[in-house]
């Protein structure tokens, strides 16, 4: 059994539903959806921005006071009452000033999974339920279903090819039972999606998606993170120790990255070098070929089951990015770590990343990726 725009919980009756309502089609065709199925719907904008600003660029970025202008006109036109919470403060100290402490210890983060985490069905579902809501809607393509026992499970998308699943990956069983993803069963492609907006009358049926990271509107991540962090001059080596180039912050750098790294000696062999270790103690940026990034298992630490953790070794499939490719593992926690091992190497695995684990296409759980083991072993 599927609940995915009808209620999260066991009975039918029509529930109390905050909407959070992004000024995107997605959640505006949710929060409609749920009217439609009977709920009493409530929408609301989350002001993540102590300085948001007039337009986005392009389809870059969210949060800004076109997209709350966007989202109450799609409330007017659904007829639900509608209210913007500022919940910037919260967003900058969960969310934006975490992104920055991983980057600068040599990690890379996905602040959209921070932000499901710990605002959007953390301080926003805790606002929910203190004021007598009984679920929260987002445009989410994922599904809820409940099991005979009554917990729930978290499953993909019923179209894979705009699943979500992943970001949700952190959910925990008390919030998937007050999570409602109205658009997680639907087959419709994003242009059907569209015109079902567009049918209802709602002007965001033509709006482009944003993209990247919400809090850097123009795309700018390195930027974003030399005018914050800093610069400092540090060597780029390679596997011998070497030094083949120059930086201006070994933040700006990522596990895999290939682009950019403007080195000043070619590799002996004429290849492509890839960034294979981050080093923020020495500032220091190590690079190798493509093979030296071949890693076979992982550590991964603070895991988050969205049902009952796991016991003993396990078969399962795994995702290392929101839109990359299951790869076969196997699985166990040892104590409060998630040792993982992959069938065949995985390469672009960087520490601070999330995994999430799959059983078919229900979510298992997630955890941060703490430290990988190579198939080469030169870089610690």
């Amino acid at each position: 059994m599927t609940e995915t725009h009808r209620e999260p919980g066991a009975s039918r009756r029509p529930l109390r539903v905050l909407a959070a309502m992004s000024g995107g089609v997605d959640s505006a065709v949710a929060a409609a959806r749920a009217v439609e199925a009977g709920h009493d719907v409530t929408g609301v904008h989350l002001a993540l921005s102590a300085n948001p600003q007039s337009f986005r660029t392009g389809a870059r970025g969210c949060c800004t006071l076109e997209d709350s202008r966007d989202a109450r006109r799609a409330a007017d036109v659904i007829g639900i009452p509608f209210y913007i919470w500022d919940l910037a403060e919260r967003f900058r100290a969960e969310v934006v000033d975490d992104f920055l402490a991983e980057y600068r210890a040599g990690r890379t983060p996905n602040p959209c999974l921070r932000c499901n985490e710990k605002i959007k069905f953390a301080a926003l579902l805790d606002k929910a339920l203190a004021l007598g809501f009984d679920a929260v809607c987002t445009g989410h393509y994922a599904s809820v279903r409940v099991r005979p026992d009554g917990t729930r499970e978290l499953h993909r998308s019923a179209d894979q090819d705009k699943d979500q699943s992943y970001v949700l990956g952190v959910l925990d069983q008390r919030q998937l039972a007050h999570a409602m993803f109205p658009l997680g069963d639907t087959r419709a492609t994003k242009a059907e999606i569209r015109a079902e907006a567009e049918r209802r009358g709602l002007a965001v049926a033509r709006k482009p998606d944003s993209h990247d990271i919400c809090f850097i509107a123009d795309g700018d991540t390195r930027g974003f993170l030399a005018e914050r962090l800093g610069s400092a001059e540090g060597e780029i080596v390679d596997e011998e120790g070497r030094v083949v180039g120059t930086h201006q912050g070994a933040h700006a750098f990522t596990i895999g990255q290939r682009r950019g790294l403007r080195l000043g000696r070619p590799a002996p062999d004429g290849k492509p070098r890839y960034v294979l270790d981050i080093s923020p103690v020495h500032n220091r940026v190590t690079v190798g070929p493509a093979e030296s990034l071949d890693v076979v298992a992982l550590t991964g630490i603070r895991p988050r089951w969205c049902g009952p953790a796991p016991t003993g070794p396990g078969s399962y499939t795994a995702q290392l990015r929101a839109h990359g490719e299951e790869t076969p593992v196997t699985a166990e926690l040892v104590g409060e770590e998630l040792r993982v091992r992959f069938a065949t190497p995985v390469r672009g695995v960087a520490p601070g990343q999330a995994i999430v684990l799959y059983d078919g296409t229900r979510v298992v759980g997630s955890a941060t990726i703490a430290g990988t083991e190579r198939r080469t072993a030169k870089v610690a």
